[in-house]
């Protein structure tokens, strides 16, 4: 039987004001798992409404007061472990013991991080031309936060602007993905059972077109924070025009792998890149730029790793990929891969969705061959489990290959050499390069976010860099001379 979920705004329980609600399906058996609430214009205006009444109070709260709440929210956190994570992947499709239990566990881990983060924030004491005066700087929070977070990641995103937008002193109005609320309704009563005050941090549920942009253009909304594709943030911002945003967007790789490489090592860790989350991943190995007198060998380790990989049930031990979220990412993937085979693109394995499945929404992890730009698969970004390989002759070519897209979040390049490592790092436009490890590497605390002049997105994910974007600088100047 489904359950019935509710939003929490103003530190209450509640269903939607005009009673609407909607039926959540599980990409795994396509089953109703859930009734979520489709927040109405009052709702939402009533949780702004809640978190600025309370910004100025929470605002001057200390900084030990914020740290010892998120540390009791990482406890709550890993008392629900277990729970949290079956719910993920009932409305996510992900494989529990491998992905869902990681994702809590690197939640919690999230709070305690801002926790020990708060107590090293730095202000500073500037020179002063006059001898009476000392000027020094504060970070304060930035104030209301509307934090719209996606589906592929539904609690370890919504995290990494909870904890540190908390632990600054920001308050929040969150809405989660509409295909994957629940994580976020559990981790709102993690907050509320570890004593977060009433108002400071609040949940509507409902589609973003409505609900998302209200919040986006309310004027007692200072800030925003936001993960998601590319359309989306773009609107965002055209919406909140002088809003203090932190987005993070889509990102198209590459995995770039040198002659002078572990080949079997780099198929392992393109592997990990391509198939994690069944490819549902902002930094996932979307691309695979191989030089041409190593592509065979590399494509046979691929293949091996490929072959042995099983697709199924979630809940399953030894799954090493679910089913993909919605239909609409199948879609996608299937017309990337139908555009690339008909551009000259080979299928080398799999190419389509698994028959006899539960659902239409299991995907075969696939191996493209004879990619070039020019093909959807290597200018936009895929989202699904696909293996695309591109040769290249030349590190100039391969770095003009990897820089020929819009998006610049994360790459990785595998080669034994320091010198072309530094001529890759040197010219290839992205915000994070990981050198001989997958493009799906990361660590809770190193700063993540896309380069200028893409469309990755602005500001940084990750410990300290999180806590610096969700809080401004405040000048202060004492003249010591007139004072008592």
């Amino acid at each position: 039987m489904a359950k019935k979920f509710k939003m929490y705004i103003d530190g209450e329980w509640c269903d939607s004001s005009s009673g609407e609600s909607f039926k959540l399906y599980s990409p795994i058996d396509g089953e109703v798992i859930a009734e979520i609430p489709v927040a109405s214009k009052e709702d939402v205006e009533r949780a702004i409404q809640a978190a600025a009444r309370n910004k100025e109070s929470f605002k001057l709260t200390s900084d030990k007061y914020r740290a010892d709440l998120c540390n009791r929210i990482a406890d709550e956190i890993d008392k629900r472990k277990e729970e949290i994570a079956h719910w993920m992947t009932m409305e996510q499709g992900k494989p529990y013991s491998t992905e869902s239990i990681p994702e809590v566990e690197e939640s919690a881990l999230n709070f305690r991080i801002a926790a020990e983060d708060i107590k090293r924030i730095d202000g500073g004491v500037l020179f002063s031309n006059d001898p009476n005066k000392k000027i020094y700087t504060q970070r304060e929070p930035n104030g209301v936060y509307a934090a719209i977070t996606p589906w592929n990641f539904p609690l370890v995103i919504p995290v990494e602007y909870v904890a540190p937008g908390l632990v600054t002193g920001n308050t929040m109005v969150m809405k989660p993905a509409s295909l994957t609320p629940i994580s976020v309704i559990i981790m709102a009563e993690c907050l509320e059972a570890a004593g977060v005050p009433k108002g400071v941090f609040n949940v509507v549920t409902g589609p973003g077109a409505t609900v998302g942009e209200m919040m986006v253009g309310h004027p007692l909304v200072d800030a925003i924070g936001f993960t998601g594709e590319g359309v989306t943030g773009k609107k965002i911002a055209s919406i909140a025009l002088l809003k203090r945003m932190l987005l993070e967007m889509g990102g198209n790789g590459p995995q770039i792998v040198c002659d002078d490489a572990d080949i079997a090592e780099a198929a392992k860790e393109a592997a990990y890149g391509c198939y994690m989350n069944a490819g549902q991943v902002c930094c996932a190995t979307e691309r695979i730029l191989v030089q041409r007198n190593v592509k065979d060998k590399f494509v046979a380790e691929l293949l091996k790793i490929t072959q042995a990989l099983k697709v199924g049930n979630p809940f399953e031990d030894g799954v090493d990929m679910g089913p993909l979220n919605s239909e609409a990412t199948a879609v996608k993937v299937d017309t990337h891969i139908q555009d690339a085979i008909s551009k000259g693109a080979k299928i080398v394995y799999g190419g389509g969705r698994i028959q006899g499945m539960p659902t239409n929404l299991y995907y075969a992890p696939t191996i493209l061959t004879d990619v070039v730009p020019g093909m959807l698969i290597n200018d936009e970004e895929t989202f699904g489990p696909v293996a695309p390989i591109i040769e290249f002759d030349t590190d100039e070519e391969a770095v003009k290959i990897a820089n020929g897209t819009p998006y610049g979040l994360q790459m990785a390049v595998f080669t034994s050499s320091l010198k072309r490592m530094k001529y890759y790092t040197d010219r290839l436009k992205t915000g994070n390069i990981a050198v001989n490890a997958s493009t799906c590497y990361w660590e809770a605390h190193q700063p993540f976010g896309g380069s200028p002049g893409t469309e990755s997105g602005q500001g940084r994910l990750g410990g300290m860099y999180t806590i610096y974007d969700m809080t401004h600088i405040k000048t202060v100047t004492v003249d010591y001379d007139k004072c008592k």
